[in-house]
């Protein structure tokens, strides 16, 4: 199930078209951003030929995440295929009221902490200890939101660390399977202003703590790629 071509990344994603269904999500574990919610529940299911991992949320909030070192200038592409039921309706990602998305897949970065302010430093100790988890120091969350454009590049509400990146915007699409391919060199730049850093883990989640509602997500599997029109280098 971790096979991948030598077009893809050194270091691969576990594919969940590798898995069986009702089984085991091998090489992925829970990641707990809010540790107070109900988790999500995600399961492996068979969609058409292949497998996929379903997700399902009830006012709830966890993610599956994998670590993984990838280095940005070899593979500076990011590839998924994802599915709604729907937007979270009342979903807002300018508040924290409203940080809730049908589908996010999260890239994180392994961004030096010492390049960081004092006081930003300090917020994150802070937040690592309220939540007691590690908190990245920088990220990119790909969202399928239910209002703004895609296109919108905008801190998180929680941390300014992390950047929601809307490439899926409201119910046109629902129903669908879609394929993303991103750029995460130029995303990176676009939301930091400055070069990547190698990646440190990736991750997806399907959450409705924050509104209350409920959100039905399917994710297939999540490749690295190198440059476009040319192999790694």
């Amino acid at each position: 199930m971790f096979a991948m071509s030598a077009a893809h990344a050194d270091t691969p994603v576990p594919l969940f078209s590798g898995m069986a269904p009702g089984g085991t999500v091998a090489g992925w574990t829970v990641l707990k951003p809010a540790p107070k919610a109900e988790d999500t529940v995600y399961t492996l299911v068979r969609d058409g030929e292949t497998t996929v991992l379903r997700a399902q949320a009830r006012q709830s909030m966890s993610g599956l995440i994998h670590a993984v070192r990838v280095d940005v200038r070899q593979y500076p592409r990011i590839r998924w295929r994802w599915k709604i039921a729907a937007p979270v309706a009342s979903a807002d990602m300018r508040t924290k009221a409203g940080d809730d998305y049908a589908a996010r897949l999260y890239v994180m970065f392994d961004y030096p902490s010492e390049k960081l302010s004092f006081a930003t430093r300090a917020k994150l100790k802070l937040a690592e200890t309220l939540y007691g988890q590690k908190i990245p120091t920088a990220a990119l969350n790909y969202v399928w939101d239910n209002r703004q454009p895609v296109g919108t590049i905008a801190p998180n509400a929680y941390t300014d660390r992390a950047r929601m990146v809307v490439v899926e915007s409201g119910d046109a699409r629902a129903g669908q399977w879609v394929t993303e391919t991103r750029d995460l060199a130029a995303d990176f730049r676009a939301a930091f202003g400055e070069e990547a850093p190698a990646i440190v883990a990736v991750a997806l989640a399907t959450d409705t703590d924050n509104t209350g509602e409920t959100a039905s997500a399917w994710y297939s599997d999540i490749e690295f790629l190198p440059p476009a029109g040319g192999p790694a280098r």
